[in-house]
């Protein structure tokens, strides 16, 4: 999680006043009397930002921000000061700081600018992950993101599909991302410079059905919500099955193709020849902890693309992110961050249909998701995290059907 803030200050009732706002603000502070006792937590995975004064003995807050650009260069640093004058601001911002601020700060100016500084952060660091997943070559985390527990077992299921060169058949719902599990299979069974050859089920005849298998051969061929074949291609497609051909066959679905088997209206045989690795993508509502995730990513890939930089998400735009059904899954979180990037999203209310008793289930479920998420499915911890009682902690958890060994890794 990116919400801690490194708070440096030597005066002990100042250090204590400002981590109390911290806390209240909803962030975790890391409190530290000095530059010696600072500098062990200046590292460039710190999932968070500093705050630190600026006149403190032996070494400053000066010499903290040089440490952090030296460690970190996109580390915020934010510099208090009881003394501030116009030269000592500017050469903090010279130096590279993030803001500097004068005390007394109002909580309200303090917190504005910390959360700005650690969406910063956030962003910083996911872009980050993502690159390193590029780097390693694991398709399954380079094209199938988020940190839920839900998010690792589908990458799993697909590392352990691309051991094998059976039929898979991959269920989601319209935009769960049907055709980047498949790429991601295919990229992990081996040569992906092999073929990699998507079909659109509907409207394919039996000659288009030809071209794509030769397209593919040797490689992987993905037929899009396979339930749209018609039957005369159906027919053809499970004669080649019949035939080894060293192309393998990936069908996506957003139907139930049992039963749509079972009214006749998809040949059994041919469900029964793609069933044999089934895998299911979950849907967002049901890993609302990886929307957060999932939309600073597109809202940086959008502000890539057009060169624009990226805007402020507010922590009460995520809740409302996260309280969304999400019918349309990672294609219509995905439109809204390319929207909201370049500022024609609006911050409005999440669903008008949704009433306020639903809304606040949703982000209570959430916030219980991501506790147990981050201490791997360890109750106690996590319900210390979120100062519940243990009871009105299991209590909760049996209302939203959440079981702790389910986040266990």
């Amino acid at each position: 999680m990116t919400g801690k803030v490194l708070l440096v200050d030597d005066d002990a009732m100042v250090r204590e006043a400002l981590a109390q706002t911290i806390e209240l603000g909803g962030r975790e502070p890391v409190t530290a009397a000095s530059y010696i006792e600072a500098k062990d937590h200046i590292r460039a995975d710190f999932p968070g930002v500093v705050l630190s004064d600026i006149r403190m003995p032996g070494r400053d807050g000066f010499a903290l921000l040089e440490l952090a650009r030296k460690v970190d260069p996109d580390l915020p640093v934010i510099l208090l000061t009881g003394e501030g004058d116009i030269p000592m601001a500017v050469r903090g911002m010279k130096g590279g700081a993030y803001a500097f601020l004068e005390k007394p700060c109002e909580p309200g100016d303090l917190m504005a600018v910390l959360e700005r500084a650690l969406q910063q952060r956030a962003v910083v660091l996911e872009n980050r992950r993502q690159a390193r997943r590029c780097e390693s070559g694991d398709a399954a985390a380079r094209l199938l993101h988020g940190n839920s527990a839900l998010a690792e077992k589908l990458r799993q299921r697909v590392r352990l599909a691309a051991r094998s060169q059976a039929e898979v058949l991959i269920c989601g719902e319209p935009g769960s991302g049907t055709s980047k599990v498949a790429d991601a299979i295919h990229q992990l069974s081996g040569d992906a410079t092999r073929p990699f050859v998507k079909l659109a089920a509907a409207g394919l005849d039996r000659a288009g059905l030809a071209e794509g298998l030769s397209a593919a051969r040797g490689g992987t061929l993905f037929l899009d919500e396979v339930a749209a074949l018609a039957p005369e291609v159906q027919f053809a497609l499970l004669d080649h099955l019949d035939r080894p051909a060293g192309t393998r066959l990936i069908a996506g679905t957003c139907r139930r193709l049992e039963q749509e088997a079972e009214a006749g209206r998809f040949n059994a045989d041919l469900f029964y020849r793609l069933d044999i690795l089934r895998i299911r993508i979950p849907a967002l509502r049901e890993r609302p902890e990886d929307i957060p995730v999932l939309f600073r990513h597109y809202v940086a890939l959008a502000c890539e693309q057009a060169g624009l930089e990226a805007p402020e998400i507010t922590p009460e735009y995520t809740a409302s992110l996260m309280a969304r059904d999400w019918p349309g899954n990672a294609r219509a979180l995905m439109n809204t961050a390319m929207r909201f990037a370049m500022g024609l999203e609006s911050e409005r209310a999440p669903d008008e249909s949704l009433g306020l008793a639903e809304r606040l289930a949703r982000v209570e479920r959430s916030l219980l998701i991501e506790a147990l998420e981050k201490h791997q499915g360890h109750a106690s911890r996590a319900a210390a995290a979120l100062k519940l009682p243990r009871k009105t902690f299991y209590d909760k958890l049996a209302r939203h059907r959440l079981r702790p060994e389910d986040f266990r890794r």
